[in-house]
């Protein structure tokens, strides 16, 4: 289920999402260690208030993004981007808000701009794009930890997660993939840790033919992952979040 698709090039990505690439080559992209090296982020320009916030880049299917009460500006902080499953919106993103305040992590969540993410239905484009200005607005305005990107999603959400931070591994360190049905990377970059779930009775995206064929595949190709299953169907249980979210940051 690894289907070629067309994507915008890592180099373009990298630094349409503000990380300065010094080279791409055979050895790949090297970054600024004081974006990719674990160095804080530059200070915010100006203060934003703890809550949730839209992005205002579109008068429809746009975004939001979530300032935790615990974030403090100038101090960097982890950012987690969140994708909605099929025929939703960044609004499902809202469940996660009650973990960003307790664990302390940004959220981002944008809209695809069809009934599901494009890779999905076409091939990578104008979603990827809006992803990348919607993250240089919120890194515009928050102190956000470039050494401490993560992106995540349930179902068709999921998929777009594991197929586009596999693709950009070297800019999201953390890839968590709830009930994902399909992977289909255009390139290969880096080696981000990967944390996969998925439900045994799930009769929309079946087990058997998703992630017990993406594990093994991921495993035998280097990366580090870590996978669960649990007795449920198509659904995201509150405690397999919580796990992952916290295995993200190390609690």
């Amino acid at each position: 289920m690894i289907d070629h698709v067309f994507m915008r090039t890592r180099r373009q990505f990298l630094f349409t999402a503000g990380l300065a690439v010094a080279g791409v080559g055979a050895g790949g992209p090297a970054f600024t260690p004081a974006l990719a090296g674990g160095q804080p982020a530059p200070a915010a320009a100006a203060d934003v208030a703890p809550g949730r916030h839209p992005l205002g880049l579109e008068p429809d299917r746009d975004g939001l993004y979530y300032v935790p009460k615990g974030y403090r500006p100038g101090v960097a902080m982890p950012l987690m981007v969140v994708l909605h499953g099929a025929g939703g919106s960044s609004e499902s993103a809202s469940t996660a808000f009650p973990l960003a305040d307790e664990l302390g992590f940004i959220i981002l969540a944008t809209d695809s701009k069809d009934w599901t993410w494009d890779a999905i239905i076409k091939g990578f484009g104008e979603d990827v794009t809006f992803l990348q200005q919607a993250f240089l607005l919120v890194a515009g305005k928050l102190s956000v930890d470039r050494s401490r990107l993560a992106i995540t999603g349930f179902s068709d959400g999921a998929s777009y997660a594991l197929s586009l931070g596999i693709g950009n591994g070297d800019v999201f360190t953390t890839l968590m993939a709830f009930s994902p049905g399909v992977m289909q990377p255009a390139e290969v970059a880096g080696k981000p840790r990967i944390f996969i779930s998925h439900g045994t009775s799930d009769g929309v995206m079946p087990i058997d033919d998703t992630s017990r064929k993406f594990v093994p595949r991921l495993k035998a190709l280097g990366y580090d992952v870590t996978y669960k299953e649990y007795d449920g169907k198509h659904t995201l249980p509150p405690e397999i979040r919580r796990e992952a979210y916290s295995w993200w940051l190390g609690r």
